[in-house]
């Protein structure tokens, strides 16, 4: 049943991505950019209204009073595709940092470039943190909302932390709050996998960290709150009924904080 339900959900996924694409096209690209942000924000909760249908995985976010009036950055954990669309229907107006060749894409990239996300060249990275910060200071002037990624890749639930630099530098050019968001979605929609569990995908938006810390301080902050709320998470997810199942990451987390190992900070 696992299987059935799991290769249901994923046809019905990407139908509903390459239909909603062909029927919303013409109205997306005629609307002004902000009013066209309801086509990708009604796919993502479509999408999610799928998944607990189809595959029985409800979401539940909370946290959203943390969220500033104006502009900000959101920092979710990364350890699935769960959480590149979960948090989108909540963000009044999303911004994007992502691979120039995205937007090479047909109609794919048309959509990124409709809504002025952020295009850089990764061949460099100190020059596409430059670019970054250059574009992501006009975007913000527009109290617009820019989501990163701090690790950067998916990673394994209970995984050791492996925050990169790059949001340390954003945090300190753009002077905005940092809202660190905290899930275990990789229990449910796991990386690499196309097996989908049932149960209830917590994730919540942490109190922001205002700007005016100094990088390390900032740095230090991000990762023990951020890693302390998963794994509070990540214990309730076990033992809950009719917990997923474990990987090996997450099995050998659950024993440190059994015996009471803090969370983690940044290695090195």
């Amino acid at each position: 049943m696992l299987i059935l339900r799991s290769i249901t959900f994923n046809v019905a996924f990407y139908l509903n991505l390459i239909v909603q694409m062909i029927v919303f096209t013409p109205v997306y690209f005629l609307l002004p950019r902000k009013k066209a942000w309801f086509v990708p924000k009604f796919w993502a909760s479509s999408s999610l209204w799928l998944h607990k249908v189809l595959a029985g995985t409800r979401a539940e976010i909370t946290g959203l009073e943390n969220l500033p009036d104006g502009p900000c950055i959101i920092a979710p954990k990364h350890q699935s595709f769960w959480d590149t669309i979960a948090f989108l229907p909540s963000i009044p107006d999303a911004l994007y940092i992502l691979k120039r060749e995205l937007t090479w894409i047909p109609l794919f990239g048309w959509y990124v470039l409709k809504m002025k996300m952020i295009p850089i060249d990764r061949g460099s990275r100190s020059k596409a943190l430059r670019q970054a910060i250059k574009v992501a200071h006009e975007r913000m002037k527009e109290k617009r909302q820019l989501i990163i990624y701090p690790e950067g890749t998916r990673r394994a639930p209970g995984a050791e932390p492996s925050y990169k630099y790059g949001i340390v530098e954003l945090y300190a050019q753009l002077g905005v709050p940092v809202v660190p968001v905290a899930h275990v979605a990789g229990l449910y929609w796991p990386r690499r996998r196309f097996l989908r569990y049932p149960g209830v995908i917590k994730a919540r938006f942490l109190p922001a960290i205002e700007p005016g810390l100094s990088r390390e301080e900032f740095q230090e902050r991000l990762v023990r709150e951020t890693e302390a709320a998963c794994d509070a998470m990540l214990v309730e997810a076990a033992q809950s009924p009719g917990a997923p199942p474990l990987p090996e990451t997450a099995l050998r987390r659950l024993r440190d904080i059994e015996a009471g190992v803090p969370a983690r900070a940044q290695p090195g």
